[in-house]
């Protein structure tokens, strides 16, 4: 009997705390893939002159994750506030078509639907969706390269961000 439990337990992703398997080896490889595209775009030059900094990393808003939040702080004189959201897609190799490949229509949604509920807390500001892709081996902690894709995300007509919204009309009275 408990064999069959387990069996069940395990088909269903209810695995026993601590346990661990491919799952486990897959969001390490995910975490270490995180930490690298953070320190790769925080030591890019135009980060460092824009003076973005990390708001949040693997923000959870409703049931969707958001990997990494940067902003940028409105300074007297230069560029105004700024949020960038990003994706990272991290792989041993692009033998299946890479990162910016897993994301699929469905990705592209929940990532969306995300960033427009993280923006309702938020006063309007601009911002963009990118996708990093990181390519290497966490066990070895060898990176291959890293990839970049600025405004890879296009944000979904059916969310609409606050600082993209328009103010709503009073009904004469």
């Amino acid at each position: 009997m408990f064999p069959l439990l387990s069996r069940v337990a395990a088909r269903f992703g209810l695995r026993p705390a601590g346990a661990g398997g491919r799952a486990a080896e897959s969001d390490r490889q995910g975490r270490w893939g995180e930490q690298v595209a953070e320190r790769e775009l925080l030591g890019e030059e135009e980060a460092r002159r824009d003076g973005l900094r990390v708001a949040g990393r693997r923000v959870k808003v409703g049931r969707d994750e958001i990997d990494l939040v940067l902003e940028r702080r409105a300074r007297s004189g230069g560029p105004g506030r700024l949020l960038v959201f990003v994706e990272v897609k991290t792989r041993s190799s692009d033998a299946f078509g890479g990162g910016r490949a897993a994301m699929d229509r469905r990705k592209r949604h929940a990532l969306c639907r995300a960033v427009s509920r993280y923006l309702r807390r938020q006063p309007p500001t601009p911002f963009r969706i990118d996708l990093v892709e990181v390519y290497g081996d966490a066990s070895l902690d060898s990176v291959d390269r890293v990839v970049h894709h600025r405004n890879a995300v296009p944000m979904e007509r059916r969310f609409p961000a606050p600082a993209l919204a328009r103010p709503r009309r009073r009904p004469r009275a």
